[in-house]
């Protein structure tokens, strides 16, 4: 079976005409579009369905949800081939059919059938179970011009899960549709039975398929990619064309823990989102990518295409490597004191194809490059996926370089990828329950920041967004609802909450006066940001809280050249100081790096005219996608100062000032 992660990728896009059939709206054949005069006719002016049988399907189960929401997955009739990626594949009975329309290479509209596979499962659970044996895969209703969904229908025709961000592609080696990644979620139906509502969308499981073309229909195997634009090249009117993705979506959710018991408890659960981006739509002129945003609108006026090659694939064009983005993510809690605290952090998420959603130019983009106005999701499943994973000390972050050799893929560095990297806690985002408890953190709120890194990305902040998060208790699983998306950053987010309304009575004396400032620090490429918020207290005197975010600063050592490239060694900031007016009292601080281990807090020294905080020989330092948080207490009233930032540890003794505010005299 041959699920390729690194072909010409395809997504339902673009008008269609639907009719209802078994409460089932498929694309039908369209009229072609009157040719311009002048122009030759068609040779019919009828689009004819292409269709695709037999070949194999897969799923891999995620068995910890399934446990936690108590299903048991038993094998069906026929059992499936257990493949080294955890999934077990089915082959697909012969005398099931799938149609879809093709246009510029790509399988734009389901026009109907369906896809059954020889064996399956049993699901079962207290109080019933579902026959999934010869499960089949029927296309399901949608708007026109979104990504094609599907339902699994088990042996009565019932659909008990539903199948979406679908990654899917054309294949010419032989020709075959083929779905590399998509999320199998529980419906609502499901949901019911088991007595968990919430667990309704939740992906439980991959699927994957690869079926051959039986019979061609109108329209091209292979996309124009006739008019592809890369970063710095020039544009028309004197123009350049320019990187800048957009975070369009993240959706997050439970995916597993170890120990789990609620609220009062201490396991550690691992959290996953789905993420989908946009490419900017300008083409000579300024449009929203990503309305009603205040950081939906791109600077760049030409849209450059971006390059999305998978790892360990041939050297392509435009840097000569297999240059792909990354995805990170992020989760944070705010304080009742007012402290921001990075709670959890994953590692590093591959990007291996693109989907070219909803594109803009039919030629400026393919399988592994994402053109104007193209969308891509990559799924939960796809994103708890081991092969996928690695460390962020792999990535220079700031020119999008991956440090393959020594990698945790390519460990010899001979180009060839290992099989097994890790298991499915390895570089997922872990969070301990009492970080989020809602009982163990009376008053607190959350965040979740999801992100892509994209090589020449001439704006990082509108290629993430972060989302309100609310973790609960299910009595079984952790439920992590979300609202309120926004692009940009946590702690532009957490910096942007106002303070408290002042006493209409005595406003001059009102405890919760406030003041703030944010500062970028911005050097060879690399950002960061320091925040602080300082408050007067209700007792007297004022409690600072800074937040130090690091968002692309990787102070490296590195050996060769991409995509032989080698990181033999990398940190963060090791040190932060600031520069207080001489006499300032300092009554108490706190340092917060969230992961719950004092062992490798960084020490603090208070000085005549300065505070420093710093990472010794035991203290972790503070790497690039990372936040630290510090609160100082003092008798003193703010003024303006600065804060020193220091590397001093990569062998360069490296140091930044950059302003902030700080107790005064």
């Amino acid at each position: 079976m041959r699920y390729r992660r690194n072909r010409l990728a395809t997504v339902v896009v673009g008008g269609l005409l639907v009719t209802a059939a078994a409460g089932i709206t498929f694309a039908q054949p369209r009229t072609a579009a009157p040719a311009p005069k002048g122009a030759t006719s068609a040779a019919s002016s009828v689009e004819r369905p292409w269709s695709v049988g037999g070949g194999d399907i897969a799923i891999r189960w995620n068995h910890d949800l399934a446990g936690d929401l108590g299903l048991r997955i038993a094998p069906g009739s026929v059992h499936g081939q257990r493949a080294t990626d955890g999934s077990e594949r089915f082959s697909l009975q012969d005398s099931r059919r799938l149609q879809f329309l093709v246009t510029n290479g790509y399988a734009r509209e389901m026009a109907g059938g369906a896809l059954q596979a020889r064996g399956g499962y049993a699901i079962q659970f207290k109080g019933g179970s579902i026959d999934l044996d010869g499960f089949r895969l029927v296309p399901r209703r949608v708007k026109p011009g979104m990504e094609p969904e599907f339902d699994l229908v088990d042996a009565q025709g019932v659909a008990w899960f539903h199948v979406d961000h679908v990654m899917h592609e054309l294949l010419d080696d032989p020709p075959s549709l083929t779905i590399g990644s998509s999320d199998i979620r529980i419906s609502e139906r499901l949901a019911q039975r088991l007595g968990a509502p919430h667990a309704a969308g939740m992906a439980i499981a991959e699927l994957q398929l690869d079926a051959a073309v039986l019979a061609r229909g109108s329209g091209d195997l292979q996309p124009q990619a006739n008019y592809i634009t890369w970063h710095g090249q020039a544009a028309p009117n004197g123009g350049t064309y320019q990187n800048d993705i957009f975070m369009l979506s993240t959706f997050t959710q439970f995916s597993r823990c170890q120990g789990c018991t609620g609220n009062a408890g201490s396991g550690t659960m691992v959290i996953t989102p789905s993420a989908t981006l946009k490419n900017n739509v300008n083409e000579g002129s300024i449009t929203a990518t990503v309305p009603g945003d205040p950081l939906g609108t791109s600077t760049a006026l030409w849209t450059a295409t971006i390059p999305w090659y998978q790892k360990f694939t041939a050297p392509s064009p435009p840097y000569n490597n297999d240059q792909h983005p990354y995805l990170i993510w992020n989760m944070y809690r705010t304080n009742p004191d007012g402290s921001l605290e990075q709670i959890g952090r994953s590692g590093v998420k591959h990007a291996y194809l693109t989907t070219n959603g909803s594109c803009l130019d039919s030629g400026d983009h393919h399988g592994h490059a994402l053109g104007r106005g193209c969308t891509d999701t990559y799924s939960v499943g796809n994103n708890d996926y081991t092969q996928g994973m690695t460390s962020r000390d792999e990535i220079l972050p700031s020119s999008g370089l991956w440090g393959r050799c020594g990698s945790v893929f390519d460990t010899n560095c001979d180009g060839v990828m290992n099989n097994s990297p890790g298991d499915s806690y390895s570089y997922r985002m872990l969070v301990n329950e009492a970080q989020v408890s809602p009982t163990a953190n009376p008053g607190a709120g959350w965040l979740f920041e999801s992100w892509y890194v994209a090589r020449a990305d001439i704006n990082i902040y509108n290629s993430m967004s972060t989302r309100v998060t609310t973790p609960g208790w299910t009595g079984s699983t952790w439920n992590i609802a979300s609202s309120s998306e926004r692009l940009g950053s946590a702690i532009d987010r957490w910096f942007d909450v106002a303070p408290p309304l002042p006493n209409p009575r005595n406003p001059h004396m009102n405890p919760n006066k406030e003041r703030r400032l944010i500062t970028e620090l911005v050097d060879g490429g690399a950002r960061a940001k320091l925040a602080v918020k300082a408050r007067r207290l209700v007792g007297g005197g004022w409690e600072y809280h800074y937040a130090l975010m690091n968002f692309e600063f990787a102070f490296a050592m590195t050996e060769g050249a991409s995509p032989n490239l080698r990181i033999t060694s990398t940190q963060g900031f090791d040190a932060f100081a600031l520069a207080t007016a001489s006499g300032a009292s300092i009554t108490s601080t706190t340092f917060r790096d969230g992961d719950l281990q004092s062992g490798n807090d960084w020490d603090f020294v208070a000085g005549a005219d300065s505070v420093e905080w710093s990472a010794g020989s035991a203290g972790r330092t503070l790497g690039w996608g990372e936040l630290y948080s510090f609160t100082v207490r003092s008798s003193k009233a703010p003024v303006a100062g600065t804060a020193t930032l220091r590397a001093d540890g990569s062998g360069r003794g490296t140091a930044f000032e950059v302003a902030t505010l700080v107790p005064g005299a």
